[in-house]
């Protein structure tokens, strides 16, 4: 009987070691990285995927420029009956051409051609600004976050400050309006705590609304606000990137030849373009000869040319047009072009004041601060400094935290800044 008894118990426990292998494993979800949520934006964009759908658009519009005109079928009919030659009748089939002449064809591709072109960088253009808008969105939330955490330290201080109150209380070394004061900053903290974690939400759904998440989704973000110590450029160099790397402005260049090639264009459209035809004609006639009535069939064939003469109208006003619209293009990048240097230029002195900010604070302001707390905290104890001592000790401290948290944050926003100005990826952002 034991014997079958320890059988059945190790078949149970085989039975069961084989049910928990048969059971799937599943990974926790990985966090969130700037990089794969700026991959999500521009994959996802809703924006950014319908600029995309535009293309075929500007495709259908190079297939129209190429294509030759229809000829023109002719058919004519006349006859005598109405005028009392009944039997006079005559009938004529054509087909006619329009030949278009001065290379109309060729330069109404090249404008097509450019302003494909000029769409495409327009693309590439929105996608740096969704980029930019993405990078902030993911510091705006990692910031929300740290903000979040420094409000829980700021409760559970207030929690040991409480206890170490009614410790005293009950000890009779303070008044119990001590006590009440530090509930009053316990329930203030804790209030603080509730802002923020509402303000964490909204960040979130931001960014999730630039990614086109959708609402079951709500992934765990990766980093925090230190980010990469990368050695920034000079300024003249990062305005030489600038110049050559900003799709708006080769979208704008683009748009200038567009606009070259419409002059272009303009001026072949005064030369006339030639229509040629050729038609077969049956002409019906009577004759009486004689007192003798008899019909005569004659075919004959013909040639046509016609084409107009460019007397009045040599599309003086469609050049005059082409070339305001030139000139505009024209200061249109001159203008863009200085935009971005100033851009540049204040992302540049931008991550050079975050840059001093965060040496203040780094200078052991951040560790003289924690060790003040701590000998205050440590002074209300032995009862040498009142509870008021303490109180606005820890409001210094999270006060400065929190300055310290938005310099960080201001030092990241204005290094996508100008990774955004220049277009190009310095992978300075938060990781």
């Amino acid at each position: 009987m034991a014997t079958n008894a320890f059988r059945r118990a190790r078949l149970a426990v085989a039975v069961a070691l084989s049910l928990l292998a048969a059971v799937p494993v599943f990974a926790e979800p990985q966090p969130l990285s700037l990089q794969q949520a700026v991959a999500a934006a521009l994959t996802n964009n809703p924006e950014l995927v319908s600029l995309r759908t535009e293309a075929g658009v500007f495709d259908a519009a190079a297939v129209r420029a190429g294509v030759i005109p229809n000829p023109t079928l002719e058919l004519e009919a006349a006859t005598g009956a109405l005028t009392g030659s009944s039997d006079d009748s005559n009938l004529s089939l054509g087909i006619s051409q329009e030949f278009l002449l001065g290379d109309k064809r060729l330069k109404r591709r090249a404008v097509a051609e450019r302003d494909l072109a000029a769409y495409r960088w327009q693309v590439a253009d929105r996608e740096r600004v969704v980029k930019e808008l993405v990078q902030a969105a993911f510091c705006d939330v990692i910031l929300a976050r740290e903000r979040v955490g420094l409000a829980h330290h700021s409760i559970d201080l207030n929690k040991q400050l409480l206890q170490v109150a009614v410790d005293r209380l009950a000890a009779g070394d303070i008044p119990e309006l001590e006590m009440y004061l530090v509930r009053v900053e316990l329930v203030r903290s804790e209030g603080n705590l509730i802002e923020l974690q509402r303000s964490l939400l909204d960040s979130r759904a931001k960014l999730f609304a630039l990614m086109a998440l959708p609402p079951t989704e709500s992934p765990v973000l990766s980093g925090d606000l230190n980010g990469n110590d990368v050695r920034v450029k000079t300024l003249g160099d990062l305005k030489q990137v600038a110049m050559q790397s900003r799709p708006d402005l080769k979208a704008l260049h683009a748009a200038m030849q567009k606009s070259d090639a419409e002059v272009t264009l303009a001026e072949a459209e005064g030369v006339p373009n030639l229509t040629a035809g050729i038609a077969l004609s049956r002409d019906t006639s009577s004759m009486e000869i004689g007192g003798v009535e008899g019909r005569e069939t004659a075919y004959t064939i013909g040639l046509k040319l016609s084409m107009p003469i460019p007397v009045f109208d040599r599309n003086q006003a469609g050049q005059q047009e082409a070339r305001a619209k030139r000139s505009s293009a024209e200061v249109r990048l001159q203008g863009a072009a200085a935009s971005v240097e100033r851009e540049v230029e204040s992302a540049h002195a931008s991550i050079a004041n975050a840059d001093k900010v965060l040496s203040l604070y780094r200078s052991d302001i951040l560790r003289q601060l924690d060790e003040n707390l701590k000998l205050t905290q440590e002074a209300y104890r032995l009862g040498e400094v009142g509870i008021l001592a303490v109180i606005e000790e820890q409001k210094k401290y999270f006060e400065v935290s929190d300055s310290y948290l938005a310099a960080l944050h201001a030092r990241l926003l204005a290094f996508n800044k100008l990774e955004s100005a220049v277009a190009a990826d310095n992978n300075g952002g938060a990781q």
